[in-house]
């Protein structure tokens, strides 16, 4: 392990990270508002801290190792949650115990979008800003962002990319230079955050919240600037705006990469994961429309597809009050965020390819107890799977399986309910949001140890699982 590299790369996106401070001061200014220092003094010092760890390990020039590029993807997330946290906890609106501010950090920066604040309409504009802005770095990911700057201060950054990325796109690189990958993903993610912001905007919205709903949106990560979140609005045409850009964000940014670079749109026909993906939206907003309309519901088609979108997205928008809808659509759309969006794309949960994997691969069983000596090779896109990519996919299951299991116990056992440990567990794990029970409008009435592990669930989805459960392997350490 070269822990001198480690520091020193830390050091480095710590004082990257540092810069960020920036765009929420000149938000104060320009609204007049006298909430800059929390901002000054969380830049000082997440600054002062990386060129601490930078300069204590200038000098290291030993060439980055996978396990090493592990514990930075780790060591970045935490303390980036934990430096996130200080304007939070520092600000007078809102007041946040220590706890509280890291929460909210954490839930920004892993595109959560769960929050322990109320009041938001009443908050400063630079805080609420902030908000918004830790979710849009964290969507594509910040380290992704690092590897195509830090090439140029002579660091490669192919491991960070592969421990960081989130999906298959870590499996290939989309250019020959991972310097030309990152920077192809962000200027898609750029491109679409423009494209969302001047949509909300020329639908309606303030200049303000166009913008900081288009971090949120594009990041699939369910802050708002306003405690009624998108029915604060209560316009259909924005609805339908956000609907769009959340399904596209749900798709795999590789997708959109090679769409763009071909300028031909047929490559999301021929794309199997994007059909299922589809699918499960068009299926699943069926189901709940007929319901409601059984009910004697009506209007129900904007409201549903609008809150089918967000959940199997993992966005954690709402349009209306899911926890007061009837029968069984809360827990459905609960159990949507388990699916989660396309592999490679910023949403949280299992991901649409891991589940295709898993239907065919049983279905490939199932045609073996009749057909015993047949040959059924798993294929996406005319491509067999290969048997190292399915172990992995039940892997993951199996890890994301047990994981949920153990957190949902731990949860239970610092007073949580049932229902309020499950959904919180599915809302975090999955970097949903909203959960049932008492956290469908919060999580401020949780307690302090509820909170810790629920930061501990959303560092785990956001990784990916293994990212952060390596770590935890005897063997990882072993030289």
């Amino acid at each position: 392990m070269h822990y001198n590299v480690i520091r020193r790369i830390t050091g480095l996106l710590l004082g990257l990270f540092s810069i960020t401070m920036l765009p929420p001061i000149i938000v104060s200014f320009i609204y007049n508002e006298e909430n800059h220092q929390p901002f000054i003094i969380g830049f000082l010092t997440i600054f002062l801290a990386g060129f601490l760890l930078w300069l204590s390990a200038k000098n290291a020039k030993e060439e980055l190792r996978t396990r090493d590029g592990f514990i930075i993807a780790a060591m970045f997330w935490l303390s980036l949650g934990l430096s996130g946290a200080i304007p939070l906890y520092i600000s007078n609106m809102p007041s946040l115990s220590l706890t509280d501010a890291v929460f909210e950090s954490i839930s920004g920066l892993t595109t959560t979008g769960a929050t322990v604040i109320t009041g938001l309409d009443t908050l400063p504009k630079s805080i609420l800003f902030y908000r918004q802005q830790l979710q849009w770095l964290g969507g594509m990911g910040i380290v992704v962002l690092a590897v195509a700057i830090l090439p140029m201060l002579g660091i490669g950054g192919m491991q960070l990319y592969k421990t960081e990325t989130p999906g298959p796109v870590k499996d290939a690189k989309l250019t020959p230079r991972i310097t030309e990958t990152a920077k192809a993903l962000w200027e898609i993610y750029l491109g679409l955050t423009v494209a969302c912001t001047l949509a909300y905007w020329l639908g309606g919205m303030t200049f303000f919240d166009a913008i900081t709903h288009s971090f949120s949106t594009v990041s699939i990560g369910g802050f708002s600037t306003h405690d009624a979140s998108f029915a604060f609005f209560n316009n259909p045409t924005l609805n339908y705006i956000c609907i769009f850009f959340m399904l596209v964000a749900g798709i795999n940014f590789a997708l959109h990469f090679k769409a763009a670079k071909s300028l031909n749109v047929k490559v999301y026909a021929h794309n199997d994961e994007l059909k299922s993906y589809l699918f499960i939206l068009i299926v699943h907003t069926l189901i709940i429309c007929g319901a409601l309309y059984l009910l004697g519901y009506s209007n129900i088609f904007e409201q549903t597809l609008f809150q089918v979108v967000s959940f199997a997205t993992t966005s954690g928008f709402t349009s209306t009050q899911h926890a007061d809808l009837p029968l069984f659509i809360p827990a459905l759309l609960i159990f949507m965020s388990f699916y989660g969006g396309c592999g490679g794309s910023t949403a949280g949960g299992i991901k649409v390819v891991r589940i295709l994997i898993m239907l065919k691969q049983l279905g490939k069983e199932i045609t073996h107890l009749i057909h015993p000596h047949a040959d059924m090779p798993i294929k996406l896109d005319h491509h067999v799977v290969s048997r190292p990519v399915i172990n992995a996919v039940w892997s993951f299951f199996s890890a994301y399986i047990l994981s949920f299991g153990i957190l949902m116990v731990l949860m239970m056992m610092t007073g949580l309910d049932q229902i309020t440990a499950f959904s919180a567990v599915a809302a975090t794990l999955n970097n949903l949001g909203p959960g049932l029970g008492d956290i469908s409008s919060s999580y401020a009435s949780l307690p302090d140890i509820s909170k810790w592990v629920a930061c501990f669930s959303m560092l785990l989805g956001r990784l990916e699982i293994f990212t952060l459960l390596v770590l935890f392997s005897p063997i990882f350490w072993r030289d």
